[in-house]
């Protein structure tokens, strides 16, 4: 069976299931779903705990012998599986279907793995997983999403935060859960069961905002142009160098440049993006571009090749803020110098 996350502590009620497989690439919602089956199951009477780490060299033959061995201390076990990568292997993978296929009957296997795509949960071993037990693949929170999860997590520890609030803490910790769940704690300790204002968020929340150069180049064709300053002060901040986000930009207009001049032919853009084999994701992202003149795409291609040089010091000017404009145009927002 495959439940939301926000579904788990519902299922967890109801009954243990012989297995739980959590997946993710956010730590802190999968630590935290963890978390929960461990405490039910601990109430259930699984107060041994045996640890599993799949790791280079990993002998899978461990979790059947694990399985089938008798507990001298408690007698039902929580016996916990922990694959980062999210991908067991041919070994693995029939170890596991063996397992899920007659579960150890006074045994709890948790499954904490590393995020596991769409693709992957169709596999033999992910689907008998999941058939035998609860499967909670776990997804990043969209940047839209974010101020209602902050919402719904401060009012559970008795805050009542201000629209303007949880906003403000979105933009200072954006991409990074662990450090918001720790932020509301802060403020937690310090206003208590308090009514949050936005300014009592800007006085505690450091900026913890983690943003990554592949963000950066969506929120520009998106044209969002204060988030992507905003995204650009904090990769700066945090010493990422300039030549790789003026590589992640460049890429990005010189293949917006070729797929335009495409267009520009009669091509459609369905059929261009199909052509360049564009993620169905980021295809409204595309489409967005795609309807900018072509010509502005081999100017901005341009303007990188001048940047690129500022880079090597073969040119004068501003690199950061250069590259603040280049992002400005890519989103579609016209510059203006001052007279």
């Amino acid at each position: 069976m495959k439940i939301k996350p926000e579904q788990l502590a519902t299922q967890l009620t109801k009954g243990l299931a012989p297995l739980y497989i959590i997946s993710g690439d956010e730590p802190l919602l999968v630590q935290e779903a963890a978390d929960l089956v461990r405490q039910h199951a601990r109430e259930a009477g699984c107060h041994e705990r045996v640890v599993m780490t799949v790791e280079k060299g990993f002998n899978w033959h461990t979790l059947a012998q694990e399985s089938s061995g008798m507990s001298l201390f408690a007698e039902k076990r929580l016996l916990e599986l922990w694959l980062p990568t999210g991908k067991p292997g041919d070994a693995g993978g029939k170890a596991l279907r063996s397992y899920a296929e007659a579960p150890a009957t006074d045994d709890l296997l948790l499954i904490v793995a590393g995020k596991i795509d769409t693709k992957s949960q169709q596999t033999k071993w992910y689907k008998t997983v999941e058939a035998a037990g609860v499967a909670v693949p776990i997804w990043p929170l969209a940047v839209a999403q974010l101020p209602g999860w902050i919402n719904q997590r401060m009012s559970a520890a008795g805050m009542r935060p201000t629209r303007d609030a949880a906003r403000v803490l979105a933009e200072r910790v954006e991409g990074n859960l662990l450090a918001c769940a720790q932020e509301i704690d802060k403020l937690f300790l310090i206003h208590g069961a308090a009514e949050i204002s936005a300014e009592m968020v800007v006085d505690a929340v450091a900026n913890s905002a983690r943003f990554d150069i592949f963000g950066l180049v969506d929120t520009a064709l998106a044209g969002n142009g204060e988030r992507l300053a905003r995204m650009l002060g904090g990769v700066r901040s945090e010493g990422v160098e300039p030549i790789l986000v003026l590589w992640a930009l460049a890429r990005e207009i010189r293949t917006l440049a070729n797929m335009s001049f495409e267009v520009s032919r009669g091509i459609s853009p369905d059929q261009v993006m199909r052509n360049q084999r564009v993620w169905d994701k980021r295809k409204p992202l595309i489409k967005q571009g795609l309807r900018r003149a072509p010509r502005q795409w081999w100017y901005l291609l341009y303007r990188a090749g001048q940047i690129d040089r500022m880079i090597k010091g073969q040119a004068t000017g501003n690199v950061w803020d250069e590259l603040l404009q280049l992002g400005l145009m890519m989103a579609g927002i016209r510059i203006t110098k001052a007279s």
